[in-house]
Protein backbone atom coordinates (compact mmCIF):
# COMPACT_ATOMS: atom_id res chain seq x y z
CA UNK A 1 0.00 0.00 0.00
CA UNK A 2 1.17 3.50 -0.75
CA UNK A 3 0.76 6.12 1.91
CA UNK A 4 1.19 9.86 1.64
CA UNK A 5 1.87 11.58 4.93
CA UNK A 6 0.88 15.22 4.86
CA UNK A 7 1.77 17.43 7.77
CA UNK A 8 2.06 21.16 8.12
CA UNK A 9 5.28 22.24 9.87
CA UNK A 10 7.12 25.53 10.43
CA UNK A 11 10.68 26.21 9.49
CA UNK A 12 12.85 27.41 12.35
CA UNK A 13 16.36 28.38 11.28
CA UNK A 14 18.92 27.92 14.00
CA UNK A 15 22.45 26.93 14.82
CA UNK A 16 23.33 23.26 15.22
CA UNK A 17 23.28 21.15 18.40
CA UNK A 18 19.57 21.83 19.03
CA UNK A 19 19.94 25.39 20.29
CA UNK A 20 16.75 27.17 21.34
CA UNK A 21 14.72 30.17 20.27
CA UNK A 22 11.77 31.67 22.06
CA UNK A 23 8.77 32.47 19.90
CA UNK A 24 6.40 35.10 21.29
CA UNK A 25 3.17 36.51 19.96
CA UNK A 26 -0.42 37.59 20.46
CA UNK A 27 -3.64 36.02 19.19
CA UNK A 28 -6.57 38.33 18.41
CA UNK A 29 -10.00 38.33 16.79
CA UNK A 30 -9.52 39.42 13.17
CA UNK A 31 -12.58 41.71 13.27
CA UNK A 32 -12.72 43.21 16.76
CA UNK A 33 -8.94 43.02 17.36
CA UNK A 34 -9.73 41.85 20.89
CA UNK A 35 -7.29 39.33 22.44
CA UNK A 36 -8.33 35.67 22.51
CA UNK A 37 -7.63 34.13 25.89
CA UNK A 38 -7.05 30.37 26.02
CA UNK A 39 -6.19 29.94 22.34
CA UNK A 40 -4.13 26.82 21.66
CA UNK A 41 -0.64 27.38 20.24
CA UNK A 42 1.48 24.34 19.47
CA UNK A 43 4.03 22.95 17.04
CA UNK A 44 2.73 20.21 14.81
CA UNK A 45 4.04 16.70 15.61
CA UNK A 46 5.74 17.75 18.83
CA UNK A 47 5.19 17.91 22.58
CA UNK A 48 5.72 21.68 22.43
CA UNK A 49 2.63 23.77 23.07
CA UNK A 50 0.95 26.37 25.25
CA UNK A 51 -2.19 28.52 25.56
CA UNK A 52 -2.59 32.28 25.43
CA UNK A 53 -3.03 34.36 28.60
CA UNK A 54 -5.79 36.92 29.26
CA UNK A 55 -3.99 39.37 26.98
CA UNK A 56 -3.92 36.79 24.18
CA UNK A 57 -0.15 36.49 24.49
CA UNK A 58 2.02 33.37 24.34
CA UNK A 59 5.66 32.35 24.60
CA UNK A 60 7.13 29.08 23.37
CA UNK A 61 10.74 27.80 23.47
CA UNK A 62 11.70 25.75 20.40
CA UNK A 63 14.75 23.76 19.41
CA UNK A 64 16.34 24.16 15.99
CA UNK A 65 14.68 22.38 13.10
CA UNK A 66 11.41 22.46 11.22
CA UNK A 67 7.97 23.00 12.72
CA UNK A 68 4.55 24.35 11.89
CA UNK A 69 2.99 26.68 14.42
CA UNK A 70 -0.69 25.78 14.82
CA UNK A 71 -3.03 28.37 16.34
CA UNK A 72 -6.63 27.38 17.11
CA UNK A 73 -9.58 28.62 19.14
CA UNK A 74 -13.11 27.26 19.42
CA UNK A 75 -15.41 28.83 16.82
CA UNK A 76 -12.49 30.20 14.79
CA UNK A 77 -10.57 29.02 11.77
CA UNK A 78 -7.29 27.27 12.60
CA UNK A 79 -4.14 28.94 11.26
CA UNK A 80 -0.85 27.29 10.33
CA UNK A 81 2.15 29.61 10.24
CA UNK A 82 5.66 28.76 9.11
CA UNK A 83 8.15 30.92 10.97
CA UNK A 84 11.88 31.35 11.56
CA UNK A 85 13.89 32.17 14.66
CA UNK A 86 14.16 35.87 13.89
CA UNK A 87 10.45 36.58 13.38
CA UNK A 88 10.13 38.84 16.42
CA UNK A 89 6.77 39.12 18.14
CA UNK A 90 3.97 37.61 16.07
CA UNK A 91 0.41 38.89 15.78
CA UNK A 92 -2.02 36.16 14.80
CA UNK A 93 -5.52 37.23 13.74
CA UNK A 94 -8.11 34.44 13.75
CA UNK A 95 -11.33 34.68 11.76
CA UNK A 96 -14.61 33.18 12.93
CA UNK A 97 -15.90 30.08 11.17
CA UNK A 98 -18.54 31.00 8.61
CA UNK A 99 -20.08 27.57 8.96
CA UNK A 100 -19.64 24.98 11.63
CA UNK A 101 -18.50 21.62 10.36
CA UNK A 102 -21.70 19.99 11.60
CA UNK A 103 -23.76 22.25 9.37
CA UNK A 104 -21.70 21.15 6.38
CA UNK A 105 -21.95 17.51 7.43
CA UNK A 106 -25.73 17.64 7.75
CA UNK A 107 -26.05 19.04 4.23
CA UNK A 108 -23.86 16.32 2.72
CA UNK A 109 -25.81 13.54 1.03
CA UNK A 110 -22.92 11.08 0.69
CA UNK A 111 -22.59 10.24 4.38
CA UNK A 112 -22.52 6.52 5.11
CA UNK A 113 -25.12 5.39 7.63
CA UNK A 114 -23.50 3.56 10.57
CA UNK A 115 -20.14 4.63 9.14
CA UNK A 116 -18.07 3.55 12.14
CA UNK A 117 -19.66 0.10 12.16
CA UNK A 118 -18.92 -0.32 8.45
CA UNK A 119 -15.56 1.40 8.11
CA UNK A 120 -14.22 1.80 11.65
CA UNK A 121 -11.77 -1.10 11.49
CA UNK A 122 -10.70 -0.08 8.00
CA UNK A 123 -10.03 3.49 9.14
CA UNK A 124 -8.12 2.35 12.22
CA UNK A 125 -5.89 0.05 10.16
CA UNK A 126 -5.07 2.74 7.60
CA UNK A 127 -4.77 5.69 9.99
CA UNK A 128 -3.40 4.23 13.22
CA UNK A 129 -1.81 1.16 11.63
CA UNK A 130 -1.45 -2.61 11.94
CA UNK A 131 1.95 -2.76 13.66
CA UNK A 132 2.52 -4.22 17.14
CA UNK A 133 2.35 -0.67 18.53
CA UNK A 134 -1.03 -0.18 16.86
CA UNK A 135 -2.45 -3.03 18.93
CA UNK A 136 -1.95 -0.84 22.00
CA UNK A 137 -3.34 2.33 20.43
CA UNK A 138 -6.94 3.32 21.04
CA UNK A 139 -9.14 6.00 19.51
CA UNK A 140 -11.11 7.32 22.50
CA UNK A 141 -13.82 9.26 20.63
CA UNK A 142 -14.80 7.48 17.38
CA UNK A 143 -18.24 9.11 17.54
CA UNK A 144 -16.78 12.36 16.12
CA UNK A 145 -15.93 10.68 12.80
CA UNK A 146 -18.14 11.03 9.73
CA UNK A 147 -17.70 8.65 6.79
CA UNK A 148 -18.53 9.39 3.15
CA UNK A 149 -18.42 7.25 0.04
CA UNK A 150 -17.98 9.13 -3.22
CA UNK A 151 -19.15 6.72 -5.89
CA UNK A 152 -18.02 8.68 -8.94
CA UNK A 153 -14.38 8.80 -7.84
CA UNK A 154 -14.62 5.50 -5.91
CA UNK A 155 -13.08 6.82 -2.72
CA UNK A 156 -13.86 6.92 0.98
CA UNK A 157 -13.51 10.21 2.82
CA UNK A 158 -13.47 10.67 6.58
CA UNK A 159 -13.98 13.96 8.45
CA UNK A 160 -14.06 14.72 12.16
CA UNK A 161 -16.34 17.11 14.05
CA UNK A 162 -13.81 17.42 16.90
CA UNK A 163 -10.13 16.60 17.48
CA UNK A 164 -9.38 12.88 17.72
CA UNK A 165 -8.13 11.69 21.10
CA UNK A 166 -5.76 8.74 20.81
CA UNK A 167 -3.95 6.90 23.60
CA UNK A 168 -0.73 5.19 22.55
CA UNK A 169 0.03 2.81 25.41
CA UNK A 170 3.06 1.39 23.56
CA UNK A 171 4.98 4.67 23.26
CA UNK A 172 3.48 6.51 26.23
CA UNK A 173 1.83 9.38 24.35
CA UNK A 174 -1.61 10.98 24.48
CA UNK A 175 -2.25 12.25 20.96
CA UNK A 176 -4.64 15.02 20.01
CA UNK A 177 -5.16 14.95 16.26
CA UNK A 178 -7.12 17.66 14.44
CA UNK A 179 -8.07 15.65 11.37
CA UNK A 180 -8.53 17.80 8.31
CA UNK A 181 -9.37 14.87 6.06
CA UNK A 182 -8.65 11.21 5.43
CA UNK A 183 -9.13 9.79 1.94
CA UNK A 184 -8.75 6.24 0.67
CA UNK A 185 -8.71 5.69 -3.10
CA UNK A 186 -10.07 2.23 -3.86
CA UNK A 187 -8.71 2.14 -7.42
CA UNK A 188 -5.09 2.77 -6.43
CA UNK A 189 -5.13 1.45 -2.85
CA UNK A 190 -3.60 4.76 -1.70
CA UNK A 191 -4.57 6.43 1.55
CA UNK A 192 -3.83 10.06 2.35
CA UNK A 193 -4.51 12.02 5.47
CA UNK A 194 -3.74 15.46 6.73
CA UNK A 195 -4.12 17.21 10.03
CA UNK A 196 -2.40 18.60 13.09
CA UNK A 197 -1.03 16.28 15.76
CA UNK A 198 0.06 17.23 19.29
CA UNK A 199 1.86 14.80 21.58
CA UNK A 200 1.33 14.72 25.33
CA UNK A 201 3.45 12.63 27.68
CA UNK A 202 1.54 9.95 29.59
CA UNK A 203 1.92 9.60 33.34
CA UNK A 204 3.16 6.21 34.44
CA UNK A 205 5.18 4.17 36.89
CA UNK A 206 8.95 3.98 36.60
CA UNK A 207 8.53 0.54 35.05
CA UNK A 208 6.14 1.87 32.40
CA UNK A 209 8.44 4.79 31.63
CA UNK A 210 11.35 2.42 31.06
CA UNK A 211 9.17 0.40 28.70
CA UNK A 212 8.17 3.53 26.78
CA UNK A 213 11.81 4.61 26.44
CA UNK A 214 12.68 1.19 24.98
CA UNK A 215 9.68 1.15 22.64
CA UNK A 216 10.42 4.67 21.40
CA UNK A 217 14.00 3.70 20.58
CA UNK A 218 12.69 0.69 18.68
CA UNK A 219 10.20 2.85 16.74
CA UNK A 220 12.95 5.38 15.95
CA UNK A 221 15.30 2.74 14.54
CA UNK A 222 14.79 2.59 10.78
CA UNK A 223 12.16 5.35 10.75
CA UNK A 224 11.79 8.24 8.31
CA UNK A 225 12.61 10.52 11.23
CA UNK A 226 15.98 8.82 11.73
CA UNK A 227 16.70 8.70 7.99
CA UNK A 228 16.11 12.43 7.47
CA UNK A 229 18.23 13.31 10.50
CA UNK A 230 21.02 11.04 9.25
CA UNK A 231 20.85 12.61 5.80
CA UNK A 232 21.03 16.12 7.25
CA UNK A 233 23.91 15.18 9.57
CA UNK A 234 25.84 13.48 6.72
CA UNK A 235 25.91 10.18 8.63
CA UNK A 236 23.89 7.92 6.32
CA UNK A 237 26.61 5.30 5.90
CA UNK A 238 27.61 5.25 9.57
CA UNK A 239 23.98 4.92 10.62
CA UNK A 240 23.32 1.96 8.32
CA UNK A 241 21.45 3.53 5.41
CA UNK A 242 21.81 2.63 1.72
CA UNK A 243 20.08 4.35 -1.21
CA UNK A 244 19.43 2.91 -4.65
CA UNK A 245 17.71 4.60 -7.61
CA UNK A 246 15.74 3.03 -10.43
CA UNK A 247 17.77 2.58 -13.59
CA UNK A 248 17.09 5.10 -16.34
CA UNK A 249 16.40 2.42 -18.97
CA UNK A 250 15.60 -0.75 -17.01
CA UNK A 251 12.53 -0.37 -14.79
CA UNK A 252 13.37 -3.59 -12.91
CA UNK A 253 16.88 -2.58 -11.88
CA UNK A 254 18.02 -0.32 -9.03
CA UNK A 255 21.55 1.10 -8.90
CA UNK A 256 23.39 1.91 -5.67
CA UNK A 257 23.98 5.63 -5.03
CA UNK A 258 27.60 5.64 -3.89
CA UNK A 259 27.60 9.31 -2.92
CA UNK A 260 24.18 10.64 -1.82
CA UNK A 261 25.88 14.00 -1.09
CA UNK A 262 26.84 14.54 -4.71
CA UNK A 263 25.48 17.85 -6.02
CA UNK A 264 23.26 15.88 -8.41
CA UNK A 265 21.14 14.81 -5.45
CA UNK A 266 22.06 17.18 -2.63
CA UNK A 267 22.31 20.91 -2.00
CA UNK A 268 23.11 22.95 1.09
CA UNK A 269 22.33 26.64 1.66
CA UNK A 270 24.59 28.37 4.19
CA UNK A 271 22.30 31.32 4.85
CA UNK A 272 19.33 29.17 5.90
CA UNK A 273 21.13 25.97 6.93
CA UNK A 274 18.65 24.07 4.77
CA UNK A 275 19.42 20.89 2.86
CA UNK A 276 17.62 20.05 -0.39
CA UNK A 277 17.52 16.53 -1.80
CA UNK A 278 16.23 15.47 -5.19
CA UNK A 279 16.04 12.11 -6.96
CA UNK A 280 14.28 12.02 -10.35
CA UNK A 281 13.32 8.32 -10.18
CA UNK A 282 12.00 5.85 -7.63
CA UNK A 283 14.32 5.08 -4.71
CA UNK A 284 14.98 2.02 -2.64
CA UNK A 285 15.94 3.05 0.90
CA UNK A 286 17.55 0.22 2.85
CA UNK A 287 18.24 0.16 6.59
CA UNK A 288 20.80 -2.50 7.45
CA UNK A 289 20.83 -2.34 11.25
CA UNK A 290 17.42 -3.84 11.94
CA UNK A 291 15.42 -6.85 10.81
CA UNK A 292 11.77 -6.40 9.87
CA UNK A 293 9.11 -7.45 12.36
CA UNK A 294 7.43 -10.81 11.89
CA UNK A 295 4.08 -9.01 11.55
CA UNK A 296 5.42 -7.00 8.61
CA UNK A 297 6.75 -10.09 6.83
CA UNK A 298 3.42 -11.83 7.31
CA UNK A 299 1.32 -8.89 6.09
CA UNK A 300 3.36 -8.41 2.93
CA UNK A 301 3.94 -12.16 2.40
CA UNK A 302 7.73 -11.86 2.54
CA UNK A 303 10.17 -14.69 3.36
CA UNK A 304 11.70 -14.87 6.83
CA UNK A 305 15.20 -14.57 5.36
CA UNK A 306 14.65 -10.84 4.67
CA UNK A 307 17.23 -9.22 6.98
CA UNK A 308 16.93 -5.49 6.23
CA UNK A 309 14.20 -2.85 6.16
CA UNK A 310 13.35 -1.91 2.58
CA UNK A 311 11.20 1.08 1.62
CA UNK A 312 10.43 2.52 -1.80
CA UNK A 313 10.13 6.27 -2.18
CA UNK A 314 8.93 8.54 -4.98
CA UNK A 315 9.90 12.21 -4.66
CA UNK A 316 7.62 14.34 -6.81
CA UNK A 317 9.68 17.47 -6.22
CA UNK A 318 12.73 18.76 -4.38
CA UNK A 319 12.51 17.93 -0.66
CA UNK A 320 13.92 20.28 1.97
CA UNK A 321 15.12 18.57 5.14
CA UNK A 322 15.85 19.93 8.61
CA UNK A 323 18.09 18.77 11.51
CA UNK A 324 15.19 17.60 13.67
CA UNK A 325 13.92 15.23 10.96
CA UNK A 326 11.29 17.49 9.42
CA UNK A 327 10.99 17.62 5.64
CA UNK A 328 8.76 19.45 3.20
CA UNK A 329 6.68 19.44 1.11
CA UNK A 330 5.52 16.17 2.62
CA UNK A 331 2.84 15.69 -0.01
CA UNK A 332 5.67 15.17 -2.52
CA UNK A 333 7.12 12.20 -0.60
CA UNK A 334 5.29 8.94 -1.33
CA UNK A 335 6.16 5.71 0.48
CA UNK A 336 5.78 2.05 -0.36
CA UNK A 337 7.19 -0.95 1.44
CA UNK A 338 8.24 -0.80 5.08
CA UNK A 339 7.59 2.90 5.67
CA UNK A 340 4.07 2.61 4.27
CA UNK A 341 3.36 0.13 7.07
CA UNK A 342 4.23 2.70 9.71
CA UNK A 343 1.36 5.05 10.55
CA UNK A 344 0.22 7.06 13.57
CA UNK A 345 0.92 4.30 16.11
CA UNK A 346 4.66 4.47 15.35
CA UNK A 347 4.95 8.22 14.93
CA UNK A 348 7.44 10.06 17.16
CA UNK A 349 7.42 13.83 17.78
CA UNK A 350 9.98 16.04 16.07
CA UNK A 351 11.44 16.98 19.45
CA UNK A 352 12.14 13.33 20.29
CA UNK A 353 15.77 12.66 21.14
CA UNK A 354 17.04 9.11 21.74
CA UNK A 355 19.12 8.77 24.89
Amino acid sequence: MKTIFIAFIILLISSPAFSQYTITGKVIDSTSKEPLRGASVFCQNTTLGTTTNKEGEFSLALKSGGYDLIISFSGYQTITKRISGDEGKLEIALARNEKELMEVVIQTSNEVKDGWAKYGSFFTENFIGTTPNAANCKLENPEVLKFYYLKKSDKIRVLATAPLVIKNESLGYNLTYQLDSFVFYNKTNISTYRGFCFFGEMDGTDSLKRKWVANRKKAYSGSILQFVRSYYDSTLTQDGWLIEMLDETDDKKFNRITDPYDSTFYGYTDSTREVDIWYPRKLTVIYTKKKPEAEYLKKFKLPKIVSTLISYVDLNDVITIQPNGYYYEQKDWINQGYWSWKNLADLLPYDYEPD
